[in-house]
């Protein structure tokens, strides 16, 4: 075997390297950012806690300001399970009477224990090593009695009254994370057992928080299929909590909750993925569900700013001869023809209109669509903004030339043309040598 060592890098090593590049973005626009983890009791008996408590670590390191809310319903039901007693529920609340109360404030306050303990670790060797995480914990939640429902006394069972966020302001300015647990007081002394979610929901809403990151079995949203929802507005938050029960409700009801009093951003992941907080929070797809209050991805006239997007956008094509090459200068001049896709900050599609006013025609140029959003309608819905700019502007036909995108024109209502149907200032600009397809559309009048 040689004993030269090989200086080509391991197969994996451009996948980290790529990966790391891009999250440089996420990286600094969370610093500094305040997050509510949302992490149900039996998040904490998952065989995955500990890679999320080393989650945890890394954005506190980052300068993430963390609130870390914890469940203990699990807890809870071993802790009475073992005094021989178990609890009644009423809308799934549990009714918390005051032999209840003593082993709720016990399960509790083990649970909370474990927890800081876990965060506290940093042996040689983990992932914890050289971590220095300082835990706040307090009376942050006012609380007060659920009361009689249905003719229920639901007894020490409560809900909250009022967050301290001041307090945890400070706390989280200097830089410590912030353990709150699903326990709450009265100003008269009493103790009431909370829903970890309601406690969750209102610390967002009072901290005016960037996110409420929501953790579950599922990993996500699904729909009766099984399948994962990526984003959901708070329309289709509603239109999916009429068909849940059980902890998808609790926890779809809670990120509604959160983006209706003032949080941007909601999303729910799977506690028992590896990593999932990480990929939700660096990457741009993420790893489980996104619940907004306002469109996630945009679709806008391009602006100045825009053009090192489109560029990137672009290369790759222009590269590979499908695109005819623009300068950046020349994209500067032209980028007020552009319209353009962004998700999350980034340029995943554009298309240009150039308008001629020779035969009321416009030429529909530069559809592009990045390699990882292709084959998902943005394309299209691209299209129907060009064709709403075209009719406001009174053209009525669109002309595109292409070299290897013909069918999918064809889908769009485009029909073959030949250079008759350019404008003649276009067909002295024709060539010959590219020998493009050329399609046009008749445009319906303007509403």
């Amino acid at each position: 075997m040689s004993s030269v060592k090989s200086n080509k890098p391991a197969a994996g090593h451009h996948d980290y390297v790529d990966w790391f590049r891009q999250s440089s973005p996420y990286i600094n626009s969370h610093r500094g950012k305040t997050f509510v983890l949302m992490l149900p009791g039996a998040a904490l008996d998952c065989g995955n806690f500990a890679n999320i408590v080393y989650d945890i670590a890394l954005l506190n390191s980052l300068g993430v300001k963390l609130v870390l809310v914890h469940g203990a319903r699990p807890q809870i039901e071993a802790r009475l399970k073992n005094a021989g007693t178990a609890s009644q529920f009423y809308r799934h609340l549990r009714i918390t009477d005051q032999p209840s109360m003593q082993h709720v404030a016990e399960a509790v306050g083990a649970t909370r224990t474990g927890i800081e303990a876990a965060l506290s670790t940093g042996l040689p060797n983990s992932p914890m090593h050289g971590a220095y995480i300082r835990l706040v914990s307090g009376n942050f939640v006012t609380a007060k009695p659920v009361g009689v429902l249905g003719g229920v006394d639901l007894q020490h069972t409560g809900e909250v009254r009022r967050i301290d966020s001041d307090a945890i302001h400070r706390a989280l300015d200097g830089n410590a994370v912030v353990l709150l647990s699903p326990i709450g007081y009265s100003p008269t002394g009493e103790v009431f057992n909370l829903s970890y979610a309601d406690v969750a929901t209102q610390v967002a809403i009072a901290l005016q928080a960037d996110k409420l990151i929501a953790f579950n079995s599922q990993g996500g949203v699904r729909d009766e299929r099984g399948k994962l929802a990526r984003e959901l507005t708070l329309r289709q938050c509603a239109e999916l909590l009429r068909d849940s029960d059980g902890d998808a409700q609790q926890t779809l009801q809670a990120c509604q909750q959160a983006c209706e009093g003032g949080v941007t951003r909601a999303q729910v992941i799977g506690y028992s993925e590896d990593g999932a907080l990480i990929k939700e929070l660096f990457t741009r797809d993420g790893s489980g569900t996104m619940v907004h209050r306002d469109s996630y991805e945009v679709v806008r006239r391009a602006r100045i700013d825009d053009v090192g997007g489109i560029i990137e956008l672009i290369a790759p094509l222009e590269a590979r001869g499908v695109l005819v090459r623009r300068s950046r200068e020349l994209l500067e001049t032209e980028v007020d023809h552009f319209t353009v896709v962004e998700k999350d900050g980034m340029i995943v599609a554009c298309a240009a209109l150039y308008p001629y006013r020779e035969k009321a025609t416009g030429e529909l140029a530069c559809v592009v669509t990045h390699d990882k959003y292709r084959n998902s309608g943005r394309a299209a819905k691209l299209l129907t903004h060009i064709e709403r700019q075209a009719r406001r502007l009174k053209l009525q036909m669109l002309f595109t030339l292409t070299t290897q995108t013909a069918h999918w024109f064809l889908e769009q209502g485009f029909e073959p043309g030949d250079v008759a149907h350019l404008p003649d200032s276009r067909q002295s600009l024709y060539n010959y040598q590219r020998n493009s397809k050329i399609f046009i559309k008749r445009l319906s009048p303007p509403d």
